[in-house]
């Protein structure tokens, strides 16, 4: 019971540090690729992404996907931003302290390859080739 005491949440370099130690365990075909997107971690989404994905609760985002899609790519897209996976650390905090039943780097895992998903455009059948998370 003592554990706990004197112990602070997480911050935002502890969120990256494990997003990208998922990254870095990625099957070999996807590492390279993922090492590309930007991981920003930030306590909550800013407003104004709220405010384009329709979303009145920041605790509702724990994580987003910013960028074209891989399989959507053309040599003729103007990039103006790197591709970039965002990770919102108070509300990823918030459900791994309803849920209970996962560790937070098996949760922060789970919102950085869902977010990957995206980048790469992967099926839900690929993403369970990656991510185990009913196991």
């Amino acid at each position: 019971m003592n554990d706990w005491l004197g112990r602070t949440a997480p911050e935002l370099e502890t969120i990256e540090q494990m997003a990208l130690a998922t990254v870095a365990e990625l099957p070999e075909q996807f590492a390279a690729a993922a090492r590309g997107v930007v991981i920003r971690v930030e306590d909550f989404a800013p407003e104004e992404i709220l405010d384009d994905m329709n979303v009145d609760d920041p605790f509702e985002l724990t994580g987003l996907y910013d960028g074209i899609p891989l399989i959507e790519k053309s040599v003729m897209d103007v990039v103006d931003r790197p591709d970039t996976i965002w990770l919102f650390r108070r509300p990823i905090l918030d459900e791994w302290a309803e849920r209970g039943d996962v560790t937070l780097g098996q949760l922060v895992a789970h919102v950085t390859v869902h977010e990957l998903a995206h980048h790469f455009g992967w099926s839900d059948a690929e993403i369970a080739e990656i991510d185990r998370w009913w196991e």
